[in-house]
């Protein structure tokens, strides 16, 4: 089977709004093969550290809320 890993990175860097804190750090409980594509795209900072989160970029906190708007929400609807 042929993966598409930039749909599996956009779906993670869209979930990643769900722990969004601290206005730009996000929990990394995802796949590093995927986070570790995401910050290669400069969306993200290096995950290979001792914290429990990533820091997203300007441009890595545009796309997520983005992408989480156009994969997971209601027609209409808009994140709080």
């Amino acid at each position: 089977m042929n993966i598409n890993t930039v749909a599996i990175d956009d779906a993670v860097l869209a979930l990643l709004q769900l722990t969004l804190h601290d206005h730009n750090r996000a929990w990394k409980g995802c796949d590093w093969d995927s986070l570790n594509r995401l910050y290669q795209r400069g969306l993200i900072g290096d995950p290979v550290n001792k914290t429990k989160s990533v820091i997203l970029t300007d441009d890595g906190l545009r796309e997520s809320e983005r992408l989480f708007k156009l994969l997971f929400s209601s027609a209409g609807s808009e994140i709080d």
